[in-house]
């Protein structure tokens, strides 16, 4: 990251909750002078006052870069104050769900530099993975800056277009809580099978963490991964093909459940 670049003009955060503070956590490890942040919260944590950062503090006229990361419905009322920053080379980063870039060029000027983000919740324990993409006025080296600043909680991939955020928003922004109710089947399936609670939701947990971190960090695609672990006639034989049956299994029911939720993200951006 151009530390000193962001240094010398400052950022500014609008909205400071855990994936403003995870995102603040990780620039401040990396840096970046608590001096050179400005974050803009109603409600800020203790933990963010201790930082040293300016919290609700005069905003510099162009910073470098400003951050929304307010919940969509308070939006409205906070943008107003940042239009004067507008048309200029402050870069807008949002990563409020559901906003198009369209409506922040509405709000702030048609040739204002914005770049929207879709990150997950995992972000908060360094481990998200955030989708970008640019309007016409975000340059090469915005894009990176982004990229950059994003990185701070995970992995960055950018998008072709921003018509795909909303299968984005479907598979990694709404899919931890699909693997989240995956722990509470598995859990309650172990319990079925005769394994006190604590015992299957420890073994379910460990059991969806491991194997993500398995097939991030292995050579083999997941596709091997699976068939490495399954014994021709054996037990994960036996349960694979009720999981991978085509018609009632997990296929179907995965592509039903990200369809289902990239649909209501595009209801959303239209609504």
């Amino acid at each position: 990251m151009d530390m000193s670049y962001l240094a010398e003009h400052g950022l500014v955060l609008l909205g400071c909750g855990k994936m403003g503070s995870a995102m603040l956590e990780g620039w401040l490890k990396d840096g970046l002078p608590a001096t050179s942040v400005y974050v803009q919260d109603p409600y800020p944590s203790i933990w963010v006052k201790d930082t040293g950062v300016n919290v609700n503090a005069p905003l510099p006229k162009a910073p470098a870069i400003v951050l929304i990361a307010v919940k969509p419905q308070m939006m409205a009322e906070a943008l107003p104050v940042l239009q004067a920053m507008g048309n200029g080379k402050t870069l807008f980063l949002s990563v409020a769900a559901g906003i198009s870039i369209a409506t922040y060029q509405d709000i702030l000027g048609s040739t204002t530099p914005i770049v929207r983000a879709m990150p997950n919740t995992p972000a908060a324990v360094g481990k998200g993975i955030t989708a970008i993409v640019g309007n016409d006025y975000a340059s090469a080296a915005h894009l990176d800056l982004a990229d950059q600043l994003l990185s701070a909680v995970g992995q960055v991939v950018r998008l072709e277009a921003e018509a795909q955020m909303d299968a984005v928003t479907g598979v990694s922004g709404s899919g931890p809580a699909y693997v989240f109710h995956m722990i509470e089947c598995l859990a309650k399936a172990g319990e079925a099978q005769g394994l006190g609670a604590d015992l299957a939701m420890a073994l379910a947990k460990a059991t969806v963490a491991g194997s993500g971190a398995l097939a991030e960090q292995a050579e083999e695609d997941p596709t091997q991964l699976r068939i490495n672990v399954t014994s021709p006639n054996g037990t994960t034989q036996a349960g694979l093909e009720v999981l991978m049956d085509e018609a009632n299994g997990l296929p179907s029911l995965i592509t039903k459940t990200v369809s289902a939720a990239t649909d209501r993200s595009k209801e959303l951006a239209n609504g």
